[in-house]
């Protein structure tokens, strides 16, 4: 095996910082943080994208909170209230995530935010790169929001073990497609990947794929009564 392709929530990270930390963290600032920045070029591009993805949506009919572009505080009110839609039914919307990894920045540049990983993760990335592994993560957060997420960890900056990192604009986390991609990225024949993560449908798609799998099942989380993919509950148990 020449790469290990990580999930990071539920997998690296507890589900509970992600959805008792971050998520009510971008949910509390995102007016505020859109107020201050929407004369930015990549928060206006952020915008643009979750006024498409609300035009979309709206023709499929789904029962959206209305989207009023002008005056430009009114866009900003429907860009928040769409944000709070789409958070409440935790959608991977890209515009979404680009959005809360900028929120996410702000809050650990003022020392808000701290990142949470499990304690067997940084000395995993250690061993690992002693034996030459490459590790790469992908996750339905934007890239940003990754790096941002390792680099400040109640036990260090971890991303200098990481040699690169995929979010949903390579493609949709339970698509074949993306980890084929992912792996030509990597240029690696995708049998020479392992994919870990604690969502089944997930892993079913980098099997598809071609990829090694592990289903990762962290304290605290539902033991499943049988699994067509090997299962791990710490990185140790993970062999090369």
């Amino acid at each position: 095996m020449q790469a290990f392709l990580l999930d990071i929530e539920g997998t690296t990270t507890p589900v509970e910082f992600v959805f008792q930390v971050l998520f009510p963290y971008a949910r509390e600032h995102v007016r505020q943080f859109l107020e201050s920045h929407c004369g930015g070029s990549g928060v206006l591009k952020d915008i643009d994208h979750l006024r498409n993805e609300y035009s979309a949506s709206a023709r499929q009919n789904q029962n959206l909170p209305a989207w009023i572009d002008e005056p430009p505080q009114r866009r900003i009110e429907s860009a928040v209230a769409y944000v709070h839609w789409l958070m409440d039914r935790d959608d991977k919307s890209t515009a979404l995530k680009s959005l809360q990894g900028k929120i996410w920045e702000e809050g650990y540049r003022s020392g808000e935010l701290r990142s949470q990983v499990y304690p067997d993760v940084p000395p995993a990335f250690a061993r690992w790169r002693k034996l030459n592994i490459g590790i790469w993560i992908f996750s339905s957060g934007s890239v940003l929001a990754q790096k941002l997420l390792f680099a400040n960890t109640t036990e260090g900056d971890l991303n200098p073990f990481i040699r690169g990192n995929f979010d949903t604009t390579t493609g949709p986390k339970k698509d074949a497609g993306s980890y084929q991609r992912i792996a030509a990225s990597m240029t690696l024949p995708a049998p020479e990947v392992l994919f870990v993560s604690d969502v089944v449908a997930e892993l079913d798609a980098a099997h598809l794929a071609g990829m090694e799998t592990r289903l990762c099942v962290r304290p605290g989380r539902p033991q499943p009564d049988s699994s067509s993919h090997p299962i791990i509950h710490t990185f140790e148990e993970i062999l090369p």
